[in-house]
């Protein structure tokens, strides 16, 4: 199934103004997630159907980004050393609940853990992490809402590479693209994103915020 999109200020009339929120590009069976890499890793993923190939390392954390605009601003839109390259991995929805609910901060968070050392075990059970960043709008400056990113590395990595991951997209020239128009809301368009909601219990860990009123 391709990507669906809509003009950025139709979504950006509807999405939560702050707070913890997953915005995503989802149906029942898969979720979209974002990764930038250089030419040869993109090229490799695309030919493959997968990562894995053009160098690209098993053996780190890789950090997927379900928020397309987060990944825009990581990436500098497109224009990054070695971020040249945007993939969309649709991955099964099975397999981003499994991530979730396997998350744990990368920092400690006393809201969440009854004390450091609890935290550091769950870090050493873990091969997830997972951070909360401000989002950004399409130039570049940050807003009030949160977005996540997911650290994955050993089992939890070759799960997304070899199970979890049904399809890969190379977005590049999509994103050079709209690239040249982040500055004119009126016309930017980027991928169709709606506030994806997990099962409740791992909701309630993670902190999601309930849906507030849109920006104006």
């Amino acid at each position: 199934m391709p990507l669906r999109y809509e003009a950025y200020a139709a979504q950006r009339a509807r999405w939560p103004a702050s707070g913890r929120h997953i915005l995503a590009q989802h149906d029942d069976d898969t979720v979209i997630v974002y990764q930038a890499y250089r030419p040869s890793i993109g090229a490799a993923a695309v030919a493959d159907g997968r990562l894995g190939g053009g160098g690209f390392g098993m053996g780190r954390m890789s950090w997927i980004k379900p928020n397309f605009l987060w990944m825009m601003f990581r990436s500098g839109w497109g224009t990054k050393p070695d971020q040249e390259v945007t993939l969309a991995l649709r991955i099964t929805r099975a397999g981003f609940e499994d991530i979730l609910a396997a998350a744990v901060p990368s920092g400690f968070d006393p809201g969440h853990f009854e004390s450091r050392e609890a935290w550091e075990a769950a870090v050493r059970r873990s091969d997830v992490r997972l951070q909360w960043d401000p989002d950004h709008v399409p130039t570049g400056e940050p807003c009030e809402r949160r977005a996540i990113q997911l650290g994955l590395r050993g089992a939890a990595l070759r799960r997304l590479v070899e199970e979890c991951t049904v399809g890969v997209e190379d977005l590049s020239a999509f994103v050079a693209e709209q690239r040249e128009l982040r500055h004119d809301r009126a016309r930017l368009i980027t991928p169709r994103e709606t506030v994806y909601s997990p099962a409740p219990a791992v909701a309630a860990r993670l902190g999601l915020a309930a849906c507030d009123p849109p920006t104006p």
